[in-house]
């Protein structure tokens, strides 16, 4: 069994270290991949193959994808996308999967699904027409802006002045980016991030924002503790994982007066926060799903 740990970083960062002490600790054959290295390629005798560095065949039985990259055009984003599309298509797991990735890795499709299969989510209005985004801060009078594609909150801005939402708007169309805009929906000055491998909830963080900021991402230094999960936000945090066709996510859930409503599935989360809140890493977890899936 040969499973790669997918990332762009040059060095490999905690969570994917984790992984790879896991899997040699099953007896596990691993590689570490860097997507940007990745290089696939269709033959004429119809044969899929994935190559690293442009020598060698990359011949493994799953992979478990922790990043893509900073990506700024959308011409490297299908390359890479298209990269791990071509392991699937020659019959190597993928955790997650492409599709599952592109679900939620793009926050409108995102909010599509989840709102239509029932789920609470943020007002949200998807826009190239600065006009219809200054209109909507006006009537809202709080809204989140933020990119189509991001993470880790970066980029992301509260907005209460229409005329700061129309020189936000026309910066980003200048670069043509689409604006998304959110009713802000926070009541308290905390979120809760549940982790969810497989059919299994691990456990639920309080992520509290920190001074000066509006943010609760503990990549910006949001404080962590360990947070109830009743059975309301765990079939809530399922249903989220399964209809984004996930295999496991970062759900990141708001407390309203109207009860639990879905910000954002995170399809490469970060551990880091969640483990120091709940004293578990989800590590294991997630190697056993994918051998278990991998024996089927």
């Amino acid at each position: 069994m040969r499973v790669a740990v997918i990332h762009e970083a040059p060095v490999p960062p905690q969570t994917a270290r984790e992984l790879l002490a896991e899997l040699l600790k099953r007896g596990v054959s691993v590689l570490y991949l860097r997507i940007s290295r990745l290089n696939s390629e269709v033959s004429s005798d119809g044969r899929l193959s994935v190559i690293y560095g442009g020598e060698h065949v990359v011949e493994i039985d799953a992979g478990i994808v922790r990043g893509v990259g900073s990506v700024t055009t959308m011409e490297t984003l299908l390359k890479r996308i298209n990269t791990l599309k071509q392991f699937e298509l020659s019959g190597v797991l993928l955790v997650n999967s492409t599709q599952g990735f592109l679900n939620a890795r793009d926050k409108y499709r995102a909010l599509q699904l989840l709102s239509r299969a029932g789920i609470s989510v943020p007002e949200t209005r998807l826009t190239e027409d600065v006009y219809v985004l200054t209109e909507t801060v006006r009537s809202w009078g709080k809204a989140v802006v933020k990119p189509l594609i991001g993470s880790m909150g970066y980029g992301s801005l509260l907005v209460t002045d229409p005329d700061i939402a129309f020189i936000v708007g026309k910066t980003w169309l200048s670069y043509s980016q689409p604006i998304l805009v959110q009713k802000y929906r926070r009541s308290t000055d905390r979120d809760i991030r549940v982790f969810v491998v497989g059919d299994e909830v691990l456990g639920a963080i309080y992520r509290y924002k920190s001074e000066g900021t509006w943010k609760t991402n503990v990549a910006q230094g949001a404080r962590v503790e360990r947070a109830p999960v009743d059975e309301e936000l765990s079939e809530l945090s399922l249903k989220a994982v399964r209809t984004l066709d996930l295999d496991y996510a970062g759900v990141d859930v708001g407390e309203t007066e109207e009860g639990y409503i879905i910000y954002e599935v995170n399809a490469m989360p970060n551990w880091q926060g969640f483990h120091a809140g709940t004293g578990r890493s989800p590590t294991p977890k997630i190697v056993e799903y994918v051998m278990n899936k991998l024996r089927r």
